[in-house]
């Protein structure tokens, strides 16, 4: 037992003497006791509050760490890209390390919105912390510029026409359009010109401005210190502030280490314990098929983080499309970089100011409502509906069957739905004959409609004889036994 104890001693006083040689060369004991040292605000019953933007920074040293040991591996060539990732997937290191790297990218983008929005309903973006606000805001756009850029180093068919999808939509922006479609995709077309930008983008440009654009932030979140809890009746007046702050600190502050720092440390892992079980258990996005920019009649959905501007683009009507890509952004940015400018003084509590919960409000349930509406997907053909079943179709042969079949087989399956089967892009047709007679269902089908094309050139008479007699029968006496599929 003896033995042991001296052991233990001989080992900490040997680290001792290493940590004092390589403080007394580098000094670095200096500059971090003072940085881990320094007074902020008590505040026990808000302070899970502020572990929010710490957090943001230990998942975006978790994906430099994996992005890293990712590009071992990973080939960002047109013709390697696909196939190197699915090596990496195979493998069941790799496929939780992208795991790890594909969650933690949901994470950080969850992180720094939840972190954005503390700051604004807090009003921390007041004196004198607006530039705190204005390379967060940075932070903010790159964060969310490495997400995009990360979709299509998947090179699937899915993140290719993303990719495509979105230039076609930089396009529409005035005079500098076309210039933007063309940088974005690196040419005329998506290639392996426009995987090699956006791999150097994601891989070195973005994360070279987030470490500048990061070390400049917490230099200024220490200069100006952190934000105390808003108080309602206490508004921010710059002649005041700083002379007030530190008479807080002085009398009410705590050190940073230990005082505050635990539940900023206690939060950070269990984020990250948390992306390590999810990797584990629920692995990285699947892979899609290859891309093959012939197949033009795809059908790309953007990580769910984007899903909601996909679906609002899709929904509104498409002559006020160009106003929403270009204005949009263009009114969230102003907004951002005018905020902490215009407001630098006033109430900081929410309660005082209640617009500002509304915004929040009204920002979330947006967001929310269209991400279930780019889930729900309503826009698009359901293209793996499977054939009806005969209990939903009411007979096994003759020409009601063969119209059943024929209304897969022809894809009018994918958009309209018959007993809950089938897509909901077009109008459901379960009860379309007491809707329609047999003429006007001719005359729809042959004329087409809106996202629907004209079948009068691919339907043989006898094909479309079947296929009016099937539509004909959908009654609802007729179908009062069919049962919906299974939840």
């Amino acid at each position: 037992m003896n033995a042991n104890h001296m052991n233990g001693k001989q080992a900490i006083g040997m680290w001792k003497r290493l940590w004092l040689w390589f403080d007394e060369l580098t000094g670095l004991g200096a500059t971090l006791g003072p940085v881990m040292t320094h007074l902020v605000p008590r505040a026990k019953k808000t302070r899970w509050f502020y572990v929010l933007g710490s957090a943001t920074l230990v998942v975006f040293l978790v994906q430099v760490v994996t992005g890293i040991a990712l590009s071992n591996s990973y080939v960002a060539g047109s013709g390697q890209a696909y196939e190197s990732l699915r090596f990496i997937t195979q493998n069941h290191l790799g496929r939780i390390l992208r795991g790890i790297h594909d969650i933690g990218a949901s994470a950080m983008i969850i992180l720094v919105g939840l972190h954005a929005i503390r700051v604004y309903l807090m009003g921390a973006y007041k004196y004198p912390r607006q530039m705190n606000w204005l390379t967060g805001a940075g932070l903010l756009l790159f964060t969310i510029l490495m997400a995009f850029t990360g979709q299509l180093l998947r090179w699937d068919q899915n993140g290719f026409w993303t990719a495509v999808v979105a230039a076609e939509q930089a396009g529409k922006v005035p005079i500098i359009g076309p210039w933007l479609a063309h940088f974005l995709l690196a040419g005329d077309t998506a290639g392996g010109a426009t995987l090699s930008r956006f791999f150097a983008a994601h891989v070195f440009f973005i994360p070279a401005c987030i470490f500048l654009f990061l070390g400049l932030h917490l230099y200024l979140v220490l200069y100006n210190g952190i934000s105390e809890p808003p108080k309602a009746g206490e508004p921010v007046d710059p002649r005041t502030y700083r002379r007030g702050y530190h008479r807080l600190l002085e009398r009410d502050g705590v050190p940073f280490w230990p005082d505050a720092a635990w539940r900023d440390l206690f939060f950070g892992m269990l984020v990250v314990i948390t992306i390590v079980v999810l990797a584990i258990v629920i692995g990285p996005a699947k892979l899609g098929k290859p891309p093959d920019p012939t197949i033009i009649q795809a059908s790309p959905r953007p990580d769910w983080y984007f899903l909601w501007y996909f679906a609002l683009l899709t929904l509104i009507p498409n002559w006020i499309e160009r106003w929403v890509i270009v204005v949009g952004p263009l009114v969230f940015g102003l907004f951002l970089i005018l905020l902490p400018l215009i407001a630098p003084r006033g109430e900081r509590s929410p309660l005082r100011r209640p617009w500002s919960i509304l915004v929040v409000g009204s920002i979330v349930a947006m967001i929310g409502y269209y991400t279930h509406m780019g889930f729900v997907a309503p826009w698009a053909p359901r293209l793996d509906a499977q054939p009806l079943p005969t209990q939903v179709v009411g007979a096994a042969t003759g020409p009601v069957a063969a119209g059943a079949k024929l209304f897969h087989d022809k894809g009018c399956e994918y958009c309209h739905a018959i007993s809950g089967y089938g897509g909901i892009r077009g109008p459901d047709l379960t009860y379309v004959g007491d809707r329609l007679k047999p003429d006007q269902i001719e005359t729809r089908i042959f004329s087409g409609a809106v996202n629907m094309p004209s079948y009068s050139k691919i339907l043989k008479p006898e094909e479309l004889r079947d296929l009016l007699a099937f539509l004909d029968s959908r009654r609802r006496l007729a179908t009062a036994g069919a049962s919906p599929p299974a939840p």
